[in-house]
């Protein structure tokens, strides 16, 4: 079912490179197809297209610490605190942070 949802997603991006919630959502399915490299990927290139994302950095954040990239994670959830902080994302900002001082503990 996964894989079905994968290529369903790139066919939308095919037509509309710049759909942040197809870029999110495949960015997703790959994490959970266990694919953490090409679902970095994709929440990277959302994020060249929309940095406001703040999402987009929270699960790039986790998606790289399950994968045993926990420095990476951790610049990650900094872009992305200073992003919500920034854009008024109080939800997301305080995710992050608790993710954060986890990781940082």
């Amino acid at each position: 079912m996964s894989a079905a949802r994968i290529n369903h997603l790139r066919q939308v991006l095919e037509q509309d490179p710049k759909s942040t919630f197809a870029r999110y959502a495949l960015g997703m399915e790959l994490v959970s197809a266990g694919e953490t490299d090409a679902a970095i990927a994709e929440f990277h290139t959302l994020l060249e297209v929309d940095a406001n994302y703040a999402n987009a950095w929270f699960m790039g954040a986790q998606a790289l610490h399950n994968a045993g990239r926990t420095p990476e994670a951790i610049e990650w959830l900094r872009n992305g605190i200073a992003t919500a902080s920034r854009t008024g994302q109080r939800h997301a900002q305080s995710e992050m942070q608790s993710m954060l001082e986890e990781l940082e503990g």
